[in-house]
């Protein structure tokens, strides 16, 4: 259910536990941010989408960076949980290739847009949300990072700048799949540019003290 189907479900002013009525504040808000963007949404807005008067916003939040703040932070920890989730579902490589674009393509295909406030916001110029942003696309970097350094024989600073590779492919794929209208079913465009991914990175040598083999001819 929408945050405006619980408005209109509820009477106005009904008093909500505090948590509850915070997530209210923060689905209206988000509804009106991903339609609106930053500067043209307004406080006025959220709290009508919401059902709540202003003051009760303001009690929540003191002003609406804080708001789109609080948002974009659970976002951007949704991300990087679905990376996490996406790499421990397997010990498959291949697999956790696979596992990873799904993740951002289902990420991105969301209903709700919520993705356009992480990877589309027009906010960038604020430090506040461009440190969130960033820290959200290096922690799922780092995570894919470490895989790929368990793995092969490649040192830390080259494992991050494959994984952040990889995770870039994902999502400027799922973005500029979306963009087109889905023309191609979701599970193929995921196995198109999983395949791409992989096919790049088999190609370095597994690490030998993990798999009993001797290193890879030079």
């Amino acid at each position: 259910m929408t945050a405006i189907q619980e408005a209109q479900d509820r009477p106005r002013g009904a008093r909500l536990p505090r948590s509850a009525r915070r997530e209210q504040l923060l689905g209206a808000a988000q509804e009106v941010f991903v339609a609106q963007g930053y500067h043209a949404a307004a406080m006025d807005d959220i709290a009508e989408r919401a059902g709540v008067s202003k003051p009760v916003l303001y009690q929540h939040f003191p002003g609406k960076l804080e708001l789109y703040l609080a948002l974009l932070d659970k976002h951007c920890d949704a991300l990087v949980e679905s990376t996490r989730n996406a790499l421990d579902a397997t010990t498959d490589n291949k697999q956790r290739v696979a596992a990873t674009m799904q993740a951002y393509f289902d990420y991105v295909a969301s209903e709700s847009g919520s993705f356009r406030l992480v990877f589309e916001s027009d906010l960038t110029n604020e430090p506040a949300v461009r440190e969130r942003v960033e820290r959200a696309a290096d922690l799922s970097a780092t995570l894919v990072s470490r895989v790929i350094a368990e793995d092969t024989d490649l040192p830390e600073a080259e494992a991050k700048l494959l994984a952040a590779g990889v995770c870039g492919l994902a999502q400027i794929t799922a973005r500029y799949w979306l963009s087109q209208g889905r023309e191609i079913p979701r599970e193929e465009a995921v196995r198109l540019v999983a395949s791409l991914a992989w096919r790049g990175l088999k190609g370095f040598p597994m690490h030998p003290s993990e798999h009993g083999q001797p290193p890879a001819a030079s």
